[in-house]
C-alpha cells in the first residue's frame, strides 16, 4: 500500500487516466473527487463487502424457501394492487343530490 499526504486541492494520478483530488478535509473525514473513464468502476469498499455478503447469503437459501418467498410476495403485491383500485361503479357510494324540480 502506498501512503501519501495530500492537502485540500491537491490530487494524485493513477495510471495516467484516473485522478483523485482532495476536495475537502475536516475532522476525521476527507471528501474526494474522482475523475476516471466511464469504463472504470468506482465504488466504496463497504458497498463491495455488502454486495459480497448478500450474494453469499442468497446462495445459501434453498430453492423451496425462495419459491415460498416469491409466492408470498406476489400475493401481497396483488392484494395491495387490488386494495388500491377504485370500487366498480355499481359498488360506489355516490353522494345524494337533491332532485331538480
Amino acid at each position: 500500500m502506498l501512503i501519501m499526504w495530500r492537502h485540500t486541492g491537491q490530487s494524485v494520478t493513477i495510471d495516467d487516466h484516473i485522478e483523485l483530488e482532495v476536495l475537502e478535509s475536516r475532522h476525521n473525514k476527507v471528501k474526494l473527487g474522482i475523475r476516471a473513464p466511464r469504463s472504470v468502476t468506482v465504488s466504496r469498499k463497504e458497498e463491495q463487502v455488502t454486495r459480497s455478503e448478500n450474494i453469499t447469503a442468497a446462495w445459501s437459501i434453498d430453492s423451496t424457501t425462495i419459491e415460498q418467498l416469491l409466492t408470498n410476495l406476489s400475493r401481497t403485491s396483488v392484494n395491495r394492487l387490488t386494495d388500491s383500485l377504485p370500487a366498480p361503479d355499481n359498488q360506489r357510494d355516490y353522494p345524494a343530490y337533491p332532485e331538480k324540480d
